[in-house]
């Protein structure tokens, strides 16, 4: 069977009527965002969409991507034992910004992220407030990287150690995020929003659908609800 037989059995006969319209159907939306999420670029989704007899403009998948990512739910909440906490520098539109992140090192569920304008003990500290609010982080080890990360856990009464063995999965996060951000143009050529708008894609990627050989096939969110 062809990729495009498989696509079509996921659309309901009568629901073909919409081919004639911009009401693209959910099916070949979500297929779309899945690719671009993936690492492909807006043009090469376009492109396989169009061998799959799926005629749409770049601005189209473009409006998909934002639309379908505001609709992406908060990972599972947590109450994780051990946390990776780390920031990257990225680019936004040519200025430098700071993405921050936080990984259970367990279910290796990609707990929150965050973009900053700087780094420093004050955004980590509301990075980590932004944490509280959505896990149960009460009893929870964090393994950092710096001193001033130590000063920001005191804040928000949370405990800490530095710690530069066990923090490869964080590390390996990053390491994938910044491969897919170099697959389109090194930095994002448009705002702010648009940038978490994509991380928050993709972290649902990350979380709900990217299987992890470390959990036997499971995925992070499979892993913490069983």
């Amino acid at each position: 069977m062809s990729l495009a037989d498989l696509l079509r059995e996921t659309l309901e006969e009568d629901s073909q009527d919409v081919w004639e319209n911009e009401r693209t159907p959910t099916p070949v939306r979500r297929f779309g965002v899945r690719l671009h999420t993936a690492g492909l670029s807006i043009r090469e989704t376009v492109a396989i969409l169009e061998l799959l007899g799926v005629d749409r403009s770049h601005g189209a998948v473009w409006n998909w991507i934002h639309t379908l990512s505001e609709a992406q739910s908060d990972p599972p909440t947590a109450s994780p034992s051990r946390v990776a906490v780390d920031e990257k520098q990225i680019e936004v539109d040519g200025e430098k910004k700071w993405l921050y992140a936080a990984i259970d090192i367990e279910s290796r569920l990609l707990l929150e992220i965050d973009v900053f304008s700087r780094r420093g003990t004050d955004p980590a500290a509301a990075f980590l407030h932004r944490l509280t609010e959505k896990h149960d982080v009460t009893d929870t080890e964090f393994l950092v990287d710096a001193a001033g990360y130590l000063t920001a856990l005191a804040r928000r009464e949370l405990s800490g150690q530095l710690d530069y063995r066990e923090r490869n999965h964080i590390e390996k996060w990053f390491h994938t995020v910044t491969m897919r951000i170099d697959r389109f143009h090194s930095f994002w050529r448009g705002s702010r929003a648009s940038a978490e708008r994509w991380l928050r894609r993709f972290r649902y990627h990350y979380n709900h659908e990217r299987p992890n050989q470390a959990l036997n096939g499971r995925t992070p969110a499979e892993e913490v609800q069983n």
